[in-house]
């Protein structure tokens, strides 16, 4: 509904116009010196109409000469189904932002720069696979920071996935219905239960062997590298109940992509292998490399890959899937190299878009807009920045299959 001022708006200039014509008329009236209150009150009129006729001029809506969906239907000329379907359909709002940074992914690959993908929540149990591993193999991925749970919860799926339960009355479900899901060792995430025994006592038992054999020898690995080690093994493969093409860790061990797991000690498989060290089957803690080694580790990847493009943005783009440790670990390294070892040459991250359904409020940094890391030196003012308010579960497959051109 149009407010009280722009309802009046045309009335007020039309009396604008009227007192222009008094003034002009006054100005001729050879009673005009022996009159000058209505000299001044139509100078005054005079001088507002002026104004208020100029900003009427300004407020005339123009019409655009190039439509934001012509543009998006003619870059997915070439692209599949799938991509046509965004760029009819998604024109406004959170929408249109999954447009926008989509293109802007797009464009920062094509300008020669990498990408780096947070994961936190449970997008591997959402079976982000499905598109991450092709991602990942098409070289539109470049480096990967993700929680512990996401790092194991993909090669759980990978080989227990036919063992899962879905439940889509969760929310229905009372804690007796919860208790009897434990008894079956069925633990569940949101609408999805994973089998203990067949998803996480077979992957301990596997990596267990991998931790115990490193730590007789002496060496030390990430997390990462040790479920690396075992998919490289290939005593998983009899157990795979998914097309191998499907598990993103599978496609990153492939290419040997450069993983980070901040916090990996918050994951079961981080608590098996507390428990091995307290059972003393591992004698040394650090056989498994801690978070702070992840992030000299990070540092150097970041140093040798970014550098300035074309416009002085970074070459390293930062795509955030949810927040938590996994967006706020990886996108400090460059304050970090920046203020902390007083390297202002470093490059800030060269593209940024958060997937979060957080709202900005109560000091959320999941929620947090763009804007606010520029105070943190993560960002820069031309940083193109995009958030997207929505489920990353259902945004994410799309801006995938754009850049796959799906």
């Amino acid at each position: 509904m149009a407010s009280v001022e722009e309802l009046l708006l045309p009335e007020i200039i039309r009396n604008a116009k009227k007192a222009y014509w008094i003034e002009s008329v006054t100005a001729l009236d050879p009673l005009r010196g022996r009159n000058p209150s209505l000299a001044m009150m139509g100078g005054f009129l005079w001088r507002t109409g002026a104004a208020l006729f100029s900003l009427s001029r300004l407020m005339k809506a123009k019409r655009a000469k190039i439509r934001p969906e012509d543009v998006n239907a003619a870059l997915a000329k070439k692209k599949g189904p799938v991509s046509k379907f965004i760029a009819r359909h998604y024109r406004h709002f959170n929408a249109a932002a999954l447009m926008d940074a989509a293109k802007g992914y797009e464009t920062h690959l094509q300008k020669g720069g990498k990408m780096l993908v947070t994961m936190a929540g449970a997008m591997s149990t959402a079976e982000l696979g499905l598109s991450l591993a092709e991602m990942i193999r098409r070289g539109k991925v470049h480096a990967i920071v993700c929680t512990g749970a996401n790092l194991e919860e993909d090669i759980f799926n990978l080989v227990a996935h036919d063992y899962y339960e879905r439940v889509p009355g969760y929310r229905d479900l009372t804690p007796a219905d919860e208790q009897a899901l434990l008894d079956r060792h069925m633990n569940r995430v949101t609408d999805t239960c994973i089998p203990e025994a067949e998803a996480m006592r077979r992957i301990e038992k596997a990596v267990l062997e991998e931790w115990v054999a490193a730590d007789r020898k002496g060496e030390r690995y990430f997390p990462h590298e040790f479920m690396y080690k075992i998919l490289r093994g290939g005593k998983l493969k009899k157990a795979y109940q998914i097309d191998p093409k499907n598990s993103w860790l599978l496609a990153a061990c492939e290419k040997n992509l450069p993983i980070t797991v901040p916090g990996w000690e918050d994951s079961t498989l981080g608590n098996m292998y507390a428990a091995a060290v307290i059972r003393g089957e591992v004698k040394k803690v650090h056989t498994v490399r801690t978070g702070i080694e992840y992030m000299t580790t990070l540092a150097d990847w970041y140093v040798k890959t970014a550098k300035p493009l074309r416009g002085g943005t970074g070459s390293v783009g930062f795509f955030q899937l949810g927040g938590g440790i996994a967006g706020d670990f990886p996108i400090c390294v460059v304050p970090m190299l920046q203020q902390d070892l007083q390297r202002p040459d470093i490059p800030l991250w060269g593209y940024f878009c958060q997937i979060s359904d957080s709202t900005t409020s109560y000091g959320s940094y999941s929620g947090a807009v763009p804007n606010e890391k520029i105070t943190w030196g993560k960002l820069g003012v031309n940083t193109p920045s995009f958030i997207i308010e929505s489920d990353a579960t259902i945004v994410v497959p799309l801006i995938f299959a754009w850049l796959l051109g799906e």
